[in-house]
């Protein structure tokens, strides 16, 4: 198990946070001047405007490729699908330079720059008329970009991600910082934190997928794109603003090479056998390891060819002998690696409503009254509002009543919680097989096949699908968030949170990957394909049922995984005086049940 001493200044004075936070200038801070919901308001309302600005430019981003700068069904997708991809995977580097050198907040900052800047240069690339291609009414033989207004534009795009690389791991694990997991009512608050910070999060893509994309199409891309660059402006200086009031912790070195430093030593060691007693294998003391404000964890059971690392035999380089906890550590990372594979599918389908989803809005009838017109993109606003009203039941009145049953301060475990979430996906995919079923029926019973033709069929048709995706992403992301960030060592909150935005950016690339492969393969042998420029003339019925079928089996997987899957004994409670009954600390699976073994997940 995971000895951790309850830290602070030499004279004792308990105001002091004990979980090792400091100020930027490296010293303990006082935990009634600091942190808390006062300092995560700042954190907060810095992703409200964040997430207003990313949207902004997301979730109407296949409208522009395909409006301004002509792009086909297919090529419009992928780019969205690989530039979202490449934003969600930026925050491993953004982890490794935070954990490694610079620490979260500077590391924030630097990123927020490189952000703000290429929001700026995308602004003037859909402003200036020499980048951008001319006006070109639907229906014409329009013009493509030219190779220079191509560059500029994905130039901007792709320096926003570089930009959210830095921030992105950073900002969600500086939040959860703010709060002493020694200290019982601020560790009863954090439990909340994870709910009230995706709630932070659609709140700011409400705004975008109604406001901004409604402005976006009536008043015209040059504000539609300047009203996010200066939200993003705002966002940065309220975060700076909240900075006396930040916890911070020290960086540790780097994760990553710590966990490599492992592998590589327990390879160079699989002819050694390990010994039966622990105390024979490396490890510091425990007064080393209060020096540095880290943990010593005991050696566990689970992942045991990992033990090897800590042999003593041969050269104590750090690649060829790790200490028991540097061990120990890189198990409890390596088995998060499991479940995160199990949520790159969801996070595929994700995608789907910022592409497909919208080119199908594109040929119903918008009409809302006799003058409005519902722009396309802002159906993502149902997702958005679907979660914020799942979100507020969540944590007032679910948890609350089924905590009474379950005696799980979280209501329920999170492995269950992104389980339901799992589920609620593949239930989506058929509702939109289904839907796109009915479209293409009235398509053939009104003759209307060609791309501009509007179906009489209301764009409230898809809905449900929506909506469902909004009640989805409370159980899947909210707990896969939250998993990674609970489950990971100390040192390594901001690579387990990249660990998070990664599934995106898998996930982002395999929808991408999909998408055209599907579309190549059905196109062989003569046949028209499932996925054309044209989607009336196009079977994305049988697109979506197929990724009905793949979600289903990797819920099937999921079930596996979690079955074998072990939380990690909780020690923070009893080391602040919460005592717990031996017999209820079992780690339990995903259904809810103790283990018979609680070793196998290598804790005792």
């Amino acid at each position: 198990m995971e000895v951790m001493e309850e830290k602070g200044p030499a004279n004792g004075n308990q105001d002091y946070t004990q979980d090792g936070t400091v100020d930027l200038k490296g010293r303990p801070v006082l935990r009634t001047k600091t942190g808390k919901w006062k300092a995560c308001s700042f954190i907060v309302a810095y992703e409200v405007f964040e997430r207003m600005a990313f949207y902004g430019i997301q979730s109407n981003l296949v409208m522009y490729l395909t409006k301004k700068l002509h792009e086909g069904t297919v090529k419009s997708s992928n780019n969205v699908s690989n530039w979202v991809g490449s934003v969600w995977m930026m925050p491993l580097a953004g982890a490794y330079i935070a954990d490694a050198w610079l620490g979260r907040y500077r590391t924030f900052i630097i990123a927020s720059c490189i952000y703000v800047m290429g929001m700026c240069l995308l602004t003037l690339a859909v402003s200036l008329p020499a980048l951008r291609p001319p006006p070109c009414h639907e229906g014409q033989n329009c013009p493509q970009a030219s190779s220079l207004q191509y560059d500029i534009f994905f130039l901007a795009l792709y320096i926003i991600a570089i930009g959210t690389g830095g921030t992105k791991p950073n900002i969600s694990t500086m939040g959860a910082d703010q709060f002493d997991e020694f200290e019982p009512k601020e560790r009863t608050h954090k439990l909340s934190f994870f709910n009230w910070w995706f709630f932070s999060i659609f709140f700011g893509t409400l705004f975008a997928n109604t406001f901004l994309v409604y402005i976006q199409d009536h008043a015209g891309w040059t504000i539609g794109y300047g009203l996010p660059t200066i939200g993003l402006a705002v966002s940065v200086l309220v975060f700076v603003v909240g900075t006396p009031f930040y916890r911070h912790k020290l960086p540790s070195g780097s994760p990553i090479t710590r966990m490599l430093q492992v592998y590589i030593a327990a390879m160079r060691k699989w002819k050694l056998r390990v010994p039966d007693d622990p105390k024979e294998l490396h490890e510091l003391s425990n007064e080393e390891y209060a020096s540095s404000w880290r943990n010593r964890i005991d050696r566990s059971s689970s992942l045991s060819f990992l033990d090897k690392a800590a042999i003593k035999s041969g050269p104590t380089s750090l690649w060829m002998l790790c200490t028991v906890t540097q061990v120990e550590e890189t198990k409890q990372m390596t088995k998060l690696i499991p479940i995160m594979l199990t949520t790159i599918i969801p996070s595929t389908l994700i995608v789907q409503a910022s592409t497909l989803f919208i080119k199908q809005g594109t040929t119903l009838d918008r009409r809302m009254g006799p003058h409005f017109h519902i722009p396309p993109a802002s159906l993502n606003a149902f997702v958005t509002i679907a979660m914020l009203i799942t979100v507020v039941v969540y944590d007032r009145a679910f948890v609350p009543a089924i905590r009474h049953y379950t005696k799980n301060p979280r209501g329920i475990t999170m492995l269950q919680r992104l389980g339901i979430g799992l589920v609620l996906h593949v239930i989506i995919m058929v509702i939109a097989c289904f839907t796109e079923r009915k479209r293409l029926k009235v398509v053939r019973e009104n003759n209307l096949f060609r791309a501009q033709d509007t179906i009489p069929l209301t764009i409230f048709i898809l809905l449900p699908q929506y909506a469902l995706g909004g009640v989805a992403d409370n159980f899947v992301e909210v707990a896969k968030m939250e998993l990674f960030y609970d489950q990971a060592p100390y040192g390594m909150k901001s690579l387990a949170t990249s660990y998070f935005t990664t599934t995106l950016g898998i996930g982002s690339f395999l929808g991408s990957f999909l998408l055209s492969t599907v579309a190549n393969i059905t196109k062989r042998n003569g046949h028209k394909g499932w996925i054309l420029d044209n989607i009336n003339v196009s079977r994305l019925d049988y697109y979506y049922a197929f990724m009905a079928v793949l979600s289903f089996l990797n819920l099937l997987c999921f079930f596996i995984v979690a079955k074998y899957f072990v939380y990690n004994v909780d020690v923070t409670q009893t080391k602040s005086g919460l005592e717990m009954n031996p017999a209820s600390s079992q780690p339990q699976d995903n259904t809810g049940i103790n283990q018979s073994t609680p070793q196998s997940d290598g804790k005792s």
